[in-house]
């Protein structure tokens, strides 16, 4: 019987200091968006109509943490209102692992994560997590990470395949866009201005010969900063990419510059530039010259009607955006006006004849409002001005012959269910 307590207080004993200093907590997001589409990311044609549907993000999120461990595990199911009979066994997309990983940290500056998860780095111009879109991105990927007082550093890899098949496949890996990555990232922060550097190499397998599957690397690096001061806020990013993919060089940029200014509680105006870079069309050289925000949130950049680099304008003629965003809440809504001006770099020939450079203006109006402390009402109304170089780039017809335009609104409730401390 003394033995038997002894286990018991052993036991016990073992229990409360595993449980000493742990937290958990869980919380579900419920996120369904209305959205009326008529021409959002191309132009309508005469046979094309607008649509309206009803996307839907929920996900219940686990979080568990003590001094040297943490692990998320976040689920997930997307579908549309309807793609399921309402007496349906089972969802279409059915619930899926958005994020599992665990992180453990050898000391109080060095840790190692690994499983599915999202990346997200400075503005999310190169490596985002996609929010916008419901299914997200996450990756399955390990990181050696560092963080310091005023700097941090991750070193990433990544390393994807179909299926645990023992021998090589004999057609390439395409399931995601790239076959194995490895990156660095650096930030550093010197009072009010945070800088980063990122390098990050991307492999993408490829038919080589009829029956050889080539992998061929190319090359992202650059530099993104930030200042933000009482009233003066400047960003600014600049990228270069190289290397090869499949058999073709790799040689194209990004630069891009924003400077806002806080001229009162009630307005603020960011007045911003972005070139990436492209070639004309016509050109009968192989070189890969336009740039790709390949793993970017790219929504949130060049217009909300996703008319640029959301699964689309790859290889193509490049893009100037010149833009001015105007922050003015009214009472208890956070209000903002974005028009963007849209002109090609490189030449765009239609007919054998070459166009203006100058493609169209996109306005962008969102509002957003905090109905409870857990859930945020999103709105916005988009359209889009295009020229006929916009038509001879995209197809479709432009601002004489129809209206292209946009217009969403989003409920995020997010609430947090359960937490707990030990």
């Amino acid at each position: 019987m003394k033995s038997l307590k002894s286990i018991n207080l052993l036991l016990f004993s073992m229990i409360t200091f595993s449980t000493y200093s742990q937290e958990f907590n869980s919380d579900i997001q419920l996120r369904p968006r209305y959205e009326y589409t008529n021409g959002f990311g191309t132009l309508l044609t005469p046979t094309t109509e607008h649509t309206s549907f009803i996307g839907n993000r929920t996900r219940l999120n686990l979080n568990y943490n003590d001094n040297k461990l943490k692990i998320k595990l976040s689920l997930q199911n997307v579908h549309t209102w309807g793609d399921a009979a309402t007496a349906t066994v089972s969802s279409k997309n059915g619930v899926t692992a958005f994020e599992a990983w665990a992180e453990y940290s050898f000391t109080e500056k060095w840790s190692s994560k690994i499983g599915r998860q999202s990346l997200s780095y400075d503005n999310q111009r190169v490596i985002g997590g996609l929010d916008w879109s419901n299914q997200g991105r996450s990756f399955d990927a390990a990181l050696i990470k560092y963080k310091g007082a005023k700097s941090q550093l991750d070193l990433g890899f990544a390393l994807n395949a179909d299926s645990e098949a023992k021998v090589a496949p004999a057609t390439p890996y395409s399931t995601d866009v790239f076959k194995d990555m490895q990156y660095a990232w650096y930030h550093t922060t010197v009072k009010n201005l945070g800088v980063s550097v990122l390098a990050m190499n991307v492999g993408k397998e490829y038919l080589k010969t009829p029956t050889e599957v080539g992998l061929s690397y190319f090359q992202t690096f650059g530099t993104y900063g930030k200042y933000a001061g009482a009233k003066l806020g400047v960003d600014y990013s600049l990228y270069g990419q190289t290397g090869k993919i499949g058999n073709n060089t790799v040689s194209a940029w990004e630069a891009a510059l924003n400077v806002g200014y806080i001229f009162s509680p009630k307005f603020k105006a960011t007045a911003g530039y972005e070139f990436l870079s492209g070639k004309d069309q016509g050109s009968t050289s192989t070189m890969v010259k336009s740039f790709a925000p390949i793993f970017g949130t790219n929504h949130a950049f060049n217009g909300f009607m996703d008319y640029f680099y959301v699964g689309n304008h790859a290889n193509s003629v490049g893009l100037n955006d010149i833009s001015l965003k105007l922050d003015f809440p009214i009472k208890k809504v956070n209000a903002s006006l974005a028009p963007h001006f849209f002109s090609a770099p490189n030449k765009i020939i239609s007919g054998g004849v070459e166009q203006e450079s100058y493609l169209g203006t996109e306005i962008d109006l969102t509002a957003s409002y905090k109905l409870y402390k857990d859930i945020m009402l999103t709105a916005g109304y988009s359209q889009m001005f295009a020229t006929d170089s916009m038509v001879a780039l995209k197809g479709g017809t432009g601002l004489n012959d129809t209206t292209n335009n946009w217009a969403y609104l989003m409920v995020n409730i997010n609430p947090q269910i359960f937490s707990t401390k030990k």
